[in-house]
C-alpha cells in the first residue's frame, strides 16, 4: 500500500466553501492522467474529508463559515495524527474511489486550506492547488449553509486565507489561483495548472461565466444601503488591511492588481 502511494502524485485542492474548488476539481479530473473522486458516498461534492476516518471533518469545527475560527482545526506536520500508519490508512480509504492506473490522484475538500502542512507530512510528494475568491462573494454564497452573519463570514474567509499564507512557505509544491482570474481567463488558468502538474494541456470544454460574483456584490451594495443594515456601511481600516494582504479589497469587487502576500 505504501509503495502504491509513493508511485502516485497527490494533488490536494483547497479553498473556503463556495470558492470554486468543486468546479476546478470537475475540470481537472477529466484529464486522462488525473483521477478525482466521482459519484462517491460523500454527501457534499465528492469531498475526500467525508471518505476517510483518519482526521476530523470540517463539521467537527463548525462547518462552512466557521471551521477556520477553531485553532485546533489548523493542522500541521506536528499534529499527533501524522504517522506512516495513518498515511497508509488514508490512502487505503481514498484509493477505493480513485483509478490507480492514473499517475495523479486528486482530493478536494475546502478545509484543506488550513491543513496543507498536515497533508504534506502524510504525503511528501503532494501538490497543493489553492483557490481564493473575494471574501464578499464567499460570504453571501455560504450564508445559506452557515446561518451566520455576513460580517462573520467575511472574517472567517480572511482568517482561512491568512492561515494559508502563513503556512505557504512550508509547502514544497503549491499553486495559487484567484477565482476572479479563472472566470475571466479560464483556459489560460487551467493551462497554468496543468503546467504546474507537468501535464499536457487540455482544451476546456465548458462555458465559464465571468459574471458569477455580480449578484453577491449587488446584495452587498443593497445591504449597505438599508436603514437596518445587516452589514456596516463603512469597512474598517483593519478589515480592509486584512483583505489587502491576501490580494483583495472590501471597497471594490475585484482582486487587487498587485497582491501583497503575507510574509
Amino acid at each position: 500500500m505504501i509503495d502504491s502511494a509513493l508511485r502516485h502524485s497527490h494533488l490536494f485542492i483547497a479553498g473556503t466553501h463556495r470558492s470554486g474548488t468543486s468546479l476546478i476539481h470537475e475540470i481537472l479530473r477529466e484529464h486522462p492522467a488525473i483521477s478525482g473522486f466521482r459519484d462517491t458516498p460523500a454527501y457534499m461534492e465528492d469531498e475526500g474529508q467525508f471518505l476517510q476516518s483518519v482526521y476530523p471533518r470540517g463539521e467537527e469545527f463548525g462547518g462552512p463559515g466557521r471551521f477556520a475560527f477553531e485553532s485546533s482545526a489548523h493542522m500541521t506536520e506536528t499534529h499527533p495524527l501524522v504517522s506512516a500508519d495513518n498515511a497508509q490508512r488514508l490512502f487505503g480509504e481514498w484509493s477505493q474511489y480513485w483509478d490507480l492506473r492514473k499517475p495523479i490522484l486528486v482530493e478536494k475538500s475546502p478545509p484543506n486550506i488550513i491543513r496543507t502542512r498536515f497533508l504534506q507530512a502524510l504525503f511528501p510528494n503532494s501538490h497543493f492547488l489553492i483557490i481564493l475568491r473575494h471574501p464578499v462573494a464567499v460570504a453571501y454564497a455560504t450564508q445559506k449553509w452557515s446561518k451566520t452573519s455576513i460580517n462573520s463570514l467575511i472574517d472567517h474567509t480572511l482568517r482561512a486565507y491568512e492561515i494559508f499564507f502563513e503556512d505557504r512557505s512550508y509547502l514544497a509544491n503549491c499553486h495559487l489561483v484567484y477565482y476572479e482570474d479563472f472566470v475571466e481567463r479560464p483556459q489560460e488558468i487551467v493551462d497554468q495548472i496543468f503546467e504546474f502538474l507537468g501535464l499536457e494541456k487540455q482544451n476546456l470544454d465548458r462555458e465559464i461565466s465571468p459574471l458569477v460574483n455580480q449578484r453577491y456584490f449587488e446584495s452587498w451594495r443593497n445591504d449597505r444601503r438599508k436603514f437596518w443594515r445587516p452589514v456596516p456601511r463603512r469597512v474598517s481600516p483593519e478589515l480592509e488591511l486584512c483583505a489587502n494582504r491576501v490580494g483583495y479589497s472590501l471597497k471594490g469587487e475585484c482582486k487587487l492588481p498587485e497582491t501583497a502576500h503575507l510574509e
